[in-house]
């Protein structure tokens, strides 16, 4: 989970002297995307950055011809030897940059142009004071835990993947619920007749998970979260595990219906009756860039617009005293 600040120039390699580079990944369909890209790598090449984007993703927002942007090949190589990747986009785009992000050093910058955006840094409107920040360096990076998940058919592995926010176990058809035996460090907890099972990290309670009633989990709490979707059971309450728990689920042989293997809702596979799904904690994290010190609370506050109507705290007390000491204009 979090490790707290580091120094961000640490994802460099090289001498000091050698050019920065920036990977920028955007929203390929959203036209006020494009238009913040465009600004965004005229800024950073003003500031002597190198602005990289992937040869695909260029030309979806017209950046392909850009004098300024240096075009690689799409891919998970994408992000080597950049000190940060830059995401504009909400939250699907931010996990497609944590995929080309994650174990390159690099840390994940979201400007939000999307809805909630939990998984976001900035929003649209702060996009100037963004840019400065970058060239400037003046980020904390933090690590999030993510999972890694392998699925076996017979024994034999025929898929393995990671995740972010989550790992799902759904059913692939809306007639038929899907049976899914819930496995929990070797041992069998129980047989869920549902719509589908969530093993999620704390970065994604917020997500999925939250969605199905899940707890929200704070960022620097290690722990994997196990969530039934509409199950159909007297047990089916969310569970909190330990980061070194190892979870299975089994999709019971003799069952009617068929699953998806999902991963952060992006990548997936078909899971047919008597499919196993392991999922235990990555080695491998997620880096984030902070531009900010606020406390999850307050993040929380401003993505659910949560009513703190009546509050009555220290924090509030002492902006009221500082108020009050300000004498009035003449």
């Amino acid at each position: 989970m979090s490790s707290g600040s580091t120094d961000p120039g640490s994802a460099l390699s090289g001498s000091a002297a050698r050019t920065r580079r920036i990977l920028l990944v955007a929203h390929p369909r959203r036209k006020e995307a494009q238009d913040l890209a465009t600004a965004v790598v005229e800024r950073l090449s003003a500031a002597g950055i190198e602005v990289v984007v992937q040869r695909d993703e260029a030309t979806a927002v017209n950046l392909a011809q850009h004098p300024s942007v240096t075009l690689v090949d799409d891919g998970v190589a994408a992000a080597d030897g950049c000190e940060l990747v830059c995401v504009l986009g909400g939250d699907g785009t931010i996990l497609r940059g944590a995929e080309v992000s994650r174990g390159t050093g690099a840390p994940l910058l979201g400007v939000n142009l999307g809805h909630v955006g939990f998984l976001a840094e900035a929003e649209r409107e702060d996009i100037d004071a963004t840019v400065e920040h970058i060239v400037a360096k003046t980020y904390a990076v933090e690590e999030r835990m993510t999972l890694e998940v392998t699925a076996q058919v017979n024994g034999d592995p025929v898929y393995t993947s990671w995740a972010l926010n989550e790992v799902t176990v759904e059913k692939a058809n809306r007639e038929r619920m899907l049976e899914v035996v819930a496995e929990i460090d070797g041992r069998p907890l129980t047989t869920w007749g549902c719509d589908g099972v969530v093993v999620a990290t704390p970065t994604g309670s917020t997500a999925y998970a939250f969605s199905a009633g899940g707890p929200v989990v704070w960022p620097d709490v290690e722990a994997l979260l196990l969530v039934p979707i509409s199950a159909h059971a007297l047990f089916a309450r969310p569970l909190v595990l330990g980061p070194s728990s190892h979870l299975a689920l089994e999709v019971v042989p003799d069952t009617l219906g068929t699953g998806a293997l999902w991963c952060d809702g992006r990548r997936a596979v078909d899971l047919p009756p008597g499919a196993r799904i392991e999922v235990v904690r990555s080695q491998t994290p997620v880096r984030l860039a902070r531009l900010s010190t606020s406390p999850f609370t307050d993040r929380l506050v401003a993505k659910f617009d949560l009513s703190i109507h009546g509050w009555r705290g220290q924090a509030r007390r002492e902006d009221a005293a500082r108020v009050a000491q300000v004498p009035p204009p003449a």
